[in-house]
């Protein structure tokens, strides 16, 4: 084997007081600064929340998505809250498919855009579980947007992917990206004045509700969901025509009714235990409870035999999720909408008599399982014969998906905190990204996408419906340990957020690896089952390893009927976590890209 476990590329970082882990060290920073001034773990992330909308503008931004796990220490107790909005009241099957003659919803422009929740799940979180004001919240944010943040290299690239969109006809977005009309070089600062402009302005309305903190918040809510920011979004979706991915120009069918209906909410996290360890997901809106099923599944093999880059622990995590990802497929959905049969799909029996499906070679196939009493859904079998060339040679597609003049890959945020008092957040920020539509000239920033996602159909539990929650790839995990708070963790990636993180998971379990070791040991991805992003396409029997597994694990795979990939040797994921164990805090990030950071004392 080419890579071992005995040195990493950075230490595992120890404390007693704090950790901040996330995917941008300026966000890290920024968490860790709130820690030691002292706010606690839901102010550190909020703060490292609105500084990552700023640092990653390529991966997200003030309007999109973010579900957030979180554990009070005082209450000794675990929950979600949901900042995924849902389709806008005018977004219907018939609207986009009959009259608009679309097969797929685009994956930029205005038509996939839902209702921004980024700004209210921060806002809610802060309100009922932090301790700092509003301005110690947004100042940092502020600041970097006012001031710049220094350009990685991946920021550059995507503006450069995109310039000739902009230039041609996203040019507002060429107004706040292109600067002087160039690309802007790494490691220049970059500004967005205009998304500083809008945080002051939410920061002034939200003080002018007087001293109190909850007041502030609360009108700041206002501002953003009832107020200049609804408007702005209103009158840009009802008078702008967008180009996107389809070839056409559409306008929005986002309005200020709908932000004003809606408002990020909390949950009970869905649960499963294995081998001791209790895992905590969101619900079926977002592609979590897949993970909980891999484990039902897995639960039967003994993977304490294994080595940590034996190709027969790929192999039973791949087939596993194989299942688990196909009933993602067919029974997965908003359950406001739709009774998603969960109690089912976790049960021993129903993994048991699925277990016996995976053997000694890949399956090629995408198969549900049945439930009693049920007709399985229709599932998207034509995705392996769909990809981005079939619609114009110049499309991207991905996440986020980019428009049809530019073509880039990507992912989207994580932050992982851990306080003194033991209180946790895994929160995956992402959507609004720079690619996904053009600047809103008042705000300074794009819509998202997410509502990509949905299906065009009606015998599909992720069918498009007014006020439905898209099922998101985004899926923040956390973990218990004897029933206590043990870890929080997570990565970007799209489909593959619920692959890396579960072996991560696993390495710690079975191959008793610390953190740093399980982020860096080296990763893979299956890319099987239909993508959750335009244009949908799915790779029966893919395998994306990295180089670091060494080409005996690469041809045993093979061997097994894989079609194996071997990508660069640090090409996948970005994860990282932090843990409470024995009373000392413990965190790590990855390597890979160059920009993720654990802090912590």
């Amino acid at each position: 084997m080419s890579w071992s476990p005995t040195f990493t590329t950075r230490p595992e970082i120890l404390g007693t007081f704090g950790v901040v882990a996330s995917t941008h060290w300026l966000a890290s920073a920024a968490g860790m600064g709130v820690l030691e001034r002292g706010g606690n773990a839901f102010d550190a992330a909020v703060a490292a929340g609105f500084v990552l909308q700023v640092a990653e503008p390529h991966l997200n931004g003030p309007l999109g998505d973010v579900p957030i796990l979180l554990h009070s220490a005082a209450e000794n107790r675990q929950s979600v809250i949901c900042g995924q909005g849902p389709a806008p009241a005018a977004a219907t099957i018939a609207k986009l498919r009959d009259e608009l003659g679309h097969e797929l919803i685009p994956g930029t422009g205005l038509l996939p855009a839902v209702v921004p929740g980024a700004f209210d799940a921060w806002m809610l979180m802060l309100r009922d579980w932090g301790t700092i004001s509003l301005r110690e919240a947004l100042a940092p944010a502020i600041s970097y947007a006012r001031h710049g943040v220094p350009v990685v290299p991946r920021i550059s690239a995507t503006i450069s992917t995109m310039q000739p969109l902009f230039t041609a006809a996203w040019t507002s977005s060429a107004a706040v990206f292109l600067p002087g009309g160039e690309v802007p070089e790494p490691g220049t600062l970059f500004r967005n004045t205009a998304l500083a402009e809008t945080y002051e302005r939410v920061l002034r309305e939200g003080e002018s509700a007087g001293a109190d903190r909850v007041a502030q918040i609360e009108a700041a809510r206002r501002a953003w969901y009832r107020g200049f920011v609804a408007e702005a979004i209103d009158r840009f979706c009802r008078g702008t025509d967008v180009l996107d991915v389809s070839g056409r120009t559409h306008r929005g069918l986002l309005t200020a009714d709908d932000l004003a209906r809606w408002q990020a909410r909390y949950e009970e996290p869905l649960a499963y235990t294995y081998r001791g360890v209790t895992v905590l997901k969101c619900g079926p809106w977002s592609q979590g409870p897949a993970y909980l099923q891999t484990l039902a599944l897995l639960k039967g093999f003994d993977l304490d035999a294994t080595s940590p880059l034996d190709p027969h622990f790929l192999h039973c995590i791949i087939e596993a999720q194989k299942l688990a990802f196909a009933d993602r497929e067919a029974w997965y959905g908003d359950p406001d909408f739709v009774d998603v049969p969960l109690a089912h799909l976790l049960s021993d029996d129903y993994n048991d008599h699925r277990r016996r499906l995976i053997g000694e070679t890949a399956s090629f196939e995408l198969r549900p399982g049945r439930v009693p009493g049920r007709v399985t859904p229709w599932v998207d079998h034509a995705a392996r014969h769909r990809d981005a060339a079939s619609y114009g040679s110049n499309t991207g597609a991905g996440e986020p998906t980019v428009a049809r003049l530019g073509a880039i890959g990507g992912d989207t945020c994580h932050v992982d905190v851990i306080d003194r008092h033991g209180n946790m957040v895994s929160a995956t920020p992402s959507g609004g990204w720079l690619q996904s539509s053009p600047v809103i000239p008042e705000l300074g920033v794009p819509l998202g996408t997410r509502g990509q996602m949905f299906w065009l159909r009606e015998d599909h539990p992720n069918g498009l419906a007014p006020g439905k929650r898209p099922r998101t790839t985004l899926s923040p995990s956390m973990a218990l340990k004897d029933g206590r708070a043990w870890m929080a963790y997570g990565t970007p990636g799209g489909e593959q957020q619920d692959q890396w993180s579960l072996a991560f998971l696993l390495r710690m379990i079975h191959h008793r690896f610390d953190i740093q070791q399980a982020i860096d040991a080296p990763a893979f991805h299956c890319e099987h089952w239909p993508s959750s992003f335009w244009p949908r396409p799915a790779r029966p029997g893919r395998v994306v390893i990295e180089e670091r597994f060494g080409p005996e694990v690469a041809e045993a795979l093979a061997r097994r009927g894989h079609d194996v990939e071997v990508g660069g040797p640090w090409s996948e994921g970005r994860l990282s976590a932090a843990r409470l164990e024995n009373g000392l805090l413990k965190a790590g990030a990855n390597p890979r890209g160059m920009q993720g950071y654990a802090v912590g004392r």
